[in-house]
This record gives structure tokens, C-alpha cells and sequence, in this order.
């Protein structure tokens, strides 16, 4: 595997289920495979749950690993072309990326949205640079667009606590006072699409996934009807994808508390549990009593994301 990106990637999703159990049951198992490799990992934005799973999971493996922070540990870069660097950007990303490739194995790079041009968002720029530039392995630890190692943790949890074969997933969309990037719905509603589950997806008019992501997931406005008999509600906000009008990419159009997830929702469901990626608003995507309640699954959630990370690092280390 030389890009980890969707879940296609990741090949068979019943034989990746199967390692990540087989990791799960021994972290360390695999620890000599990593051994005198380094894994790079960049950050252009904040992160908790990804930065200390991703190391974490790298030196399971036994790999060095570099953090890199360039919003505060190296100089500012240019991403555009033909732009005269005459402002406060010291350094190009076509000189960078290229010399960080010279200092490790693998990469692993992070990079949200800009809602600035849904077409420069949506065609993953800067990833695509590491991929064509770097001549290492890349692997997205969130873009623009998706969260493959979010979604792969999920799928991980889902396997874990679904108490019938094919158990409903709903995704909900739900307020919040920022805009967010769709990478978590997106990644989400393609992973659910390639597993066996009964996938649905709701939220208001106006934050319609966009067709790649969504493929045929059933697609509910009605909210409480969407909880209807569900096994597991995973709330998320999400901004406007601009599918139905391009011109509202990236906007909060809505802010309606109706849409919070509480204990009148949660009643609705076949005692659903609940999930969230993290970090969450409280009182805004989820009210405090049900992200607390024994049907919370928010931290095992979180946990997995160690074995996600583990599964692709070393699929990838495989193929080198």
C-alpha cells in the first residue's frame, strides 16, 4: 500500500477487520517491523486524538518517529505556484516536501479544508503534492475531504459492539457554531457503504453530502425517524458541501438545537450507542446524559484509533 486515502486502499474490509483484532490482542507483535524506519508525520492543524495515536501505533511497530508541526516549528510555506514569494512565506512546499521525504519511510500528513474553493479543497491540493513530490509512502491523517483513520477506528468499534449482524448506523448531522469540514461525514458514510450495515444518513436541507461519499446510503431530513430502530447514532457537524448550491460551500446554515442529540432521541433507537469522533461540544452536537451513558462508546471509539493507525502502518510497511 503505497497511499492510504479511502477505503478502498485498505483492500478486503473482513481481512482488515481481522488484523486489527490480531493487533488489538498483541500490540507488539509486529514490533520488529518498523525497526531502523521512520515515519514522518506533518501537521498543518491542530490535533489530539491522531497525533498520539499515530506515534503511538508507529513505535508499537517499532519505527522512529518525527513530529512536525509547521504552523509553529518550521518556517511558513507556500503552497501555490507561480507566486512571487515576496510576503511573509519563507519556503515553497515543492522545495519542502521533498526534502522531508529525505529524512524518513512513510508519511503521514494533515491538512483541513480552507473553504476557500470547494474545487481546491475537493481536489486535495496539498496531499496530492506529498503523494507526487515525496517518492514515500503517504497516508492521510485527515485532508480536506476525508479521515480514513477515523472512519477505519469506527468501523473497528462498530464490529466490537454490534449485537446483531447487520446493525442500522445512523449518521446525524447536528449543530454547531462553527464551519466544519465534511472530512469525518465523508469518510464515515464511504466506509459504512463498503461494510455490512444498514447505513442512513440525516440531517437538514442544504448539508447534502456529496454523491462519491454518500453513494447510496439512504438519506432521511426527518431526523427522528432516521432513529427509528437504530444500533448506533454517530453524531457530526458538518458545514454545507455545496452540492446543491456551490456558492454556500463551507457556510453554517443552520444552528437549529433541534437537531442535538438527547435522550429523547436516543429513545427512538434499539438502545443505540452512541459515537462521536471527538472533540465534541456538549450541549450543541450531544447533550451531557447521553455521552455519558453506558451507551457512550466515544472513548473505546478514540482508543481504536491506535489500532487503525497500526493496521495501515503496517500494510504500508509491507509493501516497502
Amino acid at each position: 500500500m503505497k497511499v492510504f486515502q479511502n477505503v478502498s486502499d485498505i483492500g478486503p474490509l473482513d481481512q482488515a477487520l481481522r488484523e486489527a483484532f490480531e493487533i488489538k490482542a498483541d500490540r507488539y507483535k509486529f514490533e520488529n517491523l518498523g525497526r531502523h524506519k521512520t515515519c514522518l508525520l506533518i501537521f498543518f492543524n491542530n490535533s489530539l486524538r491522531t497525533r498520539l495515536s499515530t506515534q503511538k501505533a508507529a513505535m508499537n511497530l517499532g519505527m522512529n518517529v518525527i513530529v512536525l508541526d509547521v504552523n509553529q516549528g518550521a518556517w511558513k510555506l507556500e503552497t501555490e505556484r507561480g507566486v512571487v514569494m515576496d510576503g511573509d512565506k519563507s519556503e515553497h512546499l515543492l522545495e519542502a516536501i521533498p526534502v522531508m521525504g529525505s529524512y524518513c519511510d512513510i508519511i503521514g500528513v494533515r491538512s483541513f479544508a480552507k473553504f476557500e474553493s470547494r474545487e481546491d479543497d475537493y481536489s486535495e491540493k496539498i496531499l496530492q503534492q506529498f503523494i507526487r513530490y515525496s517518492g514515500k509512502p503517504v497516508f492521510f491523517m485527515e485532508s480536506a475531504t476525508v479521515h480514513p483513520l477515523q472512519s477505519f477506528a469506527d468501523l473497528i468499534t462498530i464490529e466490537e459492539y454490534k449485537e446483531r449482524p447487520r446493525p442500522k448506523v445512523v449518521l446525524s448531522w447536528a449543530p454547531h457554531p462553527r464551519a466544519l469540514p465534511q472530512a469525518v461525514p465523508n469518510s464515515f458514510a464511504q466506509w459504512m457503504n463498503a461494510a455490512d450495515v444498514d447505513f442512513v444518513v440525516t440531517h437538514p436541507h442544504g448539508y447534502e453530502l456529496d454523491p462519491q461519499f454518500v453513494g447510496n446510503a439512504k438519506v432521511d431530513y426527518d431526523q427522528m425517524h432516521a432513529f427509528e430502530g437504530a444500533d448506533f447514532i454517530y453524531a457530526k457537524n458538518w458545514s454545507c458541501p455545496g452540492v446543491v448550491n456551490p456558492a454556500d460551500y463551507g457556510k453554517v446554515l443552520n444552528k437549529d438545537l433541534s437537531w442535538t442529540v438527547d435522550a429523547a432521541h436516543m429513545a427512538v433507537t434499539n438502545n443505540a450507542h452512541f459515537m462521536h469522533c471527538l472533540p465534541v461540544r456538549r450541549n450543541m452536537i450531544v447533550t451531557d446524559d447521553v455521552i455519558e451513558s453506558p451507551r457512550s462508546l466515544v472513548i473505546p471509539e478514540a482508543a481504536n484509533r491506535e489500532i487503525s493507525a497500526q493496521v495501515v502502518l503496517k500494510r504500508i510497511l509491507e509493501s516497502l
